[in-house]
């Protein structure tokens, strides 16, 4: 009769088993403990955090609201449409579909681009 059947064996194989340390001076662990306190968290868990944010990084794509890219997507649209009415040039149904079309395909770019502009200013 085994003392470990398969069952804990696969338990025990997810338990944390192994440390991984640093030495830090007093400054440093004064700065760690407060950013931790500051957020609700264990320095130890921070760090493991972070150890498995590097190991396994999934890198975000930048995106804007779902609002931001509407009402960039009207700005868009008002743009190419005014302008060509307030100089009197007739804006046939083919040439609306064609800005339509183009606006929904470049307002999402826009306005990330607009949100990341908002950011760095």
């Amino acid at each position: 009769m085994p003392l470990l059947n398969d069952e804990v064996v696969t338990l025990r194989a997810s338990y944390r088993v192994k440390t991984a340390g640093t030495k830090l001076n007093r400054d440093e662990l004064a700065a760690l403990a407060k950013h931790c306190a500051d957020r609700g968290i264990t320095p130890g868990e921070l760090i493991r955090r972070l150890i498995l944010s590097e190991l396994n990084p999934h890198p975000v794509e930048p995106t804007a609201s779902v609002e931001l890219s509407e009402i960039v997507g009207v700005r868009l649209m008002l743009t190419n449409l005014l302008k060509p009415l307030t100089t009197g040039l007739k804006i046939t149904p083919e040439v609306f579909d064609g800005i339509m079309v183009e606006v929904k395909k470049r307002k999402t770019a826009l306005a990330l681009e607009t949100k990341q502009d908002l950011e760095r200013a």
